[in-house]
C-alpha cells in the first residue's frame, strides 16, 4: 500500500503542477506516473527528478534509444520491478525490439557489441554502488565509448535509481503493468 498519497495535475501543490503537466514528456503511459504524483508533494523532490529528466534530454549526446537501454540495465540491476516495467516501455518505445529489451534486462548479448558493453558497465556500475571493474571500464572503451559517453552514461544510472528508490520509499502503488 502506497506511503504518500498520489497528486494530479488538479490538486497538487501549486508550485508543482506546471512540472507535473511536463513530466508528461517523459511519461511512457503520455501521463503522470504514480510516482511522479507522490513526488508532487514535495517540490525539491519532483523538481530534481524533473531536472535529471531535463539535463539529460537537453544536453545527452548519446541519443533516446541508447539512454532508454541504459535505463533498463540500471532498472534491472537495481531490482525494482516497477522501474523494469517503465524503462522496458521506453525501451519500446525507442525501437528495441522485444528480445533486446529481455537481453538488456538478463545482461545478455542484444547483437550490438558497443551497447553491450556500456550497458554492462551501467549495469555492473548500479550493482555496486558506482563502483567498476577495470576490465569492464576497459570493453566500454574498447567498444568505442569515449569520456563524454561514459560520464553521460552515470546520468541515466542516477535517474533510474532515484526512482527506484523513491518507488521502494514511498510504497508506489503500480500503474504500470509489470513484465
Amino acid at each position: 500500500m502506497s506511503r504518500i498519497p498520489t497528486h494530479t495535475v488538479d490538486d497538487a501543490p501549486q508550485t508543482c503542477r506546471r512540472l507535473l503537466e511536463n513530466v508528461i514528456q517523459f511519461s511512457p503511459t503520455g501521463r503522470p506516473l504514480n510516482l511522479h504524483g507522490q513526488m508532487a508533494h514535495s517540490p525539491a523532490v519532483l523538481v530534481a527528478y524533473t531536472s535529471l529528466r531535463a539535463a539529460a534530454a537537453e544536453h545527452g549526446t548519446v541519443g533516446q534509444k541508447l539512454s532508454a537501454a541504459l535505463m533498463l540495465a540500471a532498472g534491472s540491476a537495481v531490482g525494482n520491478d516497477y522501474v523494469v516495467a517503465i524503462t522496458s516501455r521506453l525501451a519500446r518505445l525507442a525501437g528495441w525490439t522485444d528480445e533486446q529489451i529481455v537481453a538488456l534486462r538478463a545482461g545478455t548479448t542484444t547483437g550490438d557489441d558497443p551497447v553491450d558493453a556500456i550497458a554492462g558497465l551501467v549495469r555492473e556500475a548500479t550493482a555496486n554502488s558506482g563502483k567498476v571493474s577495470d576490465a569492464t571500464w576497459s570493453r566500454a572503451v574498447n567498444a568505442g565509448w569515449n569520456d563524454e559517453q561514459l560520464t553521460e552514461a552515470f546520468a541515466y544510472l542516477g535517474l533510474t535509481v532515484f526512482t527506484a528508490y523513491f518507488r521502494n520509499y514511498a510504497q508506489t502503488d503500480l500503474d504500470i503493468a509489470v513484465a
